[in-house]
């Protein structure tokens, strides 16, 4: 198939997407074209995303939202293939490890169109945690794997993808941040619209699938947050599917005194990223953040796909009990904040959207580009 004169497609379903590849799709200008599968459809998880991320625009959407695993996997697949029929493209670039991005390789990959998986080569070796497998079946699919750090590019090497379908780009987080990170008026302004001072709150979002869908773990991790909203201030921006588990189960007395609050838009949970004393996640992304602005975090999974931080920029929880280890990471917060403030950050965090968009049009130039 042909590509030369082709626009390059973004596919991205889920908020950490857009945010993630907002740099390379602003890098491709009129070049690119997005489209959004719907993954996250809701108007605090989606809607008030794109407010927030100057230069993206969707150019169209499909609407696989709300349905489980499998069917969003089959049905993003088969709009896409549709999609992709009608406009061809030179390259479609997806991130991370989500359904959609699996979807997007997918049929990307079925019409011979090359796929760009931005962030390859992470992997936590727990194959339970769906995203894992998503990772590696797109990492083996993608003929163009952009591996943040060499740790990713080794591990892609030793899954077989050879030398010439890797390249060590960074990590695209930096350009995302540098577009939204607040002034320090409106930092202000955000800290007193909760209530809370820098380096006096904890931040925590739970959400994965591992986490919020056993009814057993994620009782036990709300008993500790609440164990440390009895020293602090917990801030807790509710995803609706974790909301959807604790109505259901009737566990809402679990949340104490923890501030529940409705999920964020990028420019305002960042804020409350960068002022946090301390964060309590299961995000992946959030570990990222959590590091380029050097805030300590506690990871409430078994295992994470960055060991790159598991020297001292995060701690992974496992299975320790919640509301001791919560309580203690709370107490030595100081500490720990003081130990980050001046250490190099273990990612390349220069023009790296930038970077991807000229491997892309190398690989696969425009008509007259070649």
């Amino acid at each position: 198939m042909n590509h030369i004169s082709e626009k390059v497609l973004v596919v991205l379903g889920t908020r950490p997407e857009a945010i993630k590849l907002a740099g390379i799709i602003r890098a491709l200008g009129d070049d690119g074209a997005v489209i959004h599968t719907g993954q996250h459809y809701d108007e605090n998880m989606w809607g008030r995303v794109l407010n927030d991320l100057a230069g993206v625009r969707v150019t169209d959407h499909i609407a696989i939202g709300g349905r489980t695993r499998g069917e969003q996997v089959g049905l993003a697949t088969q709009e896409l293939t549709r999609y992709l029929v009608q406009h061809p493209a030179r390259a479609v670039v997806v991130q991370g490890d989500t359904n959609s991005t699996l979807a997007g390789a997918l049929a990307a990959n079925m019409l011979g169109i090359p796929v760009v998986h931005v962030e390859a080569g992470l992997r936590s070796h727990d194959r339970i945690m769906p995203e894992e497998i998503n990772r590696i079946l797109v990492d083996q699919v993608a003929e163009l794997c952009c591996a943040p750090v060499e740790a990713n590019a080794a591990q892609l090497r030793s899954e077989g993808v050879e030398d010439e379908r890797i390249a060590l780009t960074g990590n695209t987080l930096a350009d995302a941040l540098a577009v939204l990170r607040v002034d320090d008026e409106e930092r202000a302004l955000i800290l007193r619209k909760y209530g809370v001072e820098t380096d006096g709150f904890v931040l925590s979002t739970i959400h994965r699938a591992g986490t919020v869908d056993d009814r057993e773990k994620l009782t036990r991790l709300l008993k500790g947050l609440a164990a440390v909203a009895e020293r602090t201030t917990v801030l807790l921006p509710l995803h609706p599917h974790t909301r959807k588990n604790i109505a259901n189960w009737g566990i809402e007395e679990e949340l104490g005194s923890i501030q529940v609050i409705e999920p964020l838009p990028p420019r305002e949970f960042m804020a409350l990223e960068e002022t946090a004393g301390l964060i309590i996640s299961d995000s992946g992304g959030v570990q990222e953040e959590a590091c380029l602005f050097r805030r300590p975090l506690l990871v409430v999974r078994d295992s994470t796909e960055r060991p790159e931080l598991l020297d001292g920029w995060c701690r992974l929880l496992g299975d320790d009990d919640p509301v001791t280890t919560m309580v203690q990471a709370w107490d030595a917060s100081a500490g720990w904040r003081e130990q980050l403030a001046h250490r190099d950050f273990p990612y390349r965090t220069d023009e790296v959207s930038a970077r991807i968009v000229e491997e892309i049009n190398r690989r696969w130039p425009m008509h007259g580009h070649a």
